[in-house]
């Protein structure tokens, strides 16, 4: 049975936008911590912060556990949780408009 067909066209869209923007704001903890370590250009905290908020946050929290990035900031260990929540609260009334 494919998944996939439970959804709507404009459901799928969102769901891959959510998906996409989870990888790049999952990538840019990574990058940004790579380049910490390298004393490097960095991506700047309210790009990242950006990211979550537009719908990256899950992306941005595991960024932030597996990369082990940002986690003392209190911006970042209150504020990605939080908009986490908030995320998730708008994706499902988002879908509910979408069906």
């Amino acid at each position: 049975m494919n998944i996939l067909s439970n959804f709507n066209a404009k459901e799928v869209s969102f769901l891959i936008y959510i998906l996409i923007i989870n990888i790049v704001s999952f990538l840019a903890f990574g990058l940004d911590k790579s380049k910490s370590k390298k004393n490097d250009w960095r991506i700047s905290e309210l790009s990242l912060m950006i990211l979550a908020l537009l719908g990256g946050s899950a992306g941005a929290l595991l960024g932030m556990i597996v990369f082990k990035h940002k986690v003392s900031k209190a911006k970042f260990s209150l504020g990605i949780p939080l908009m986490y929540i908030l995320n998730k609260v708008l994706e499902l009334v988002i879908l509910n408009y979408l069906k």
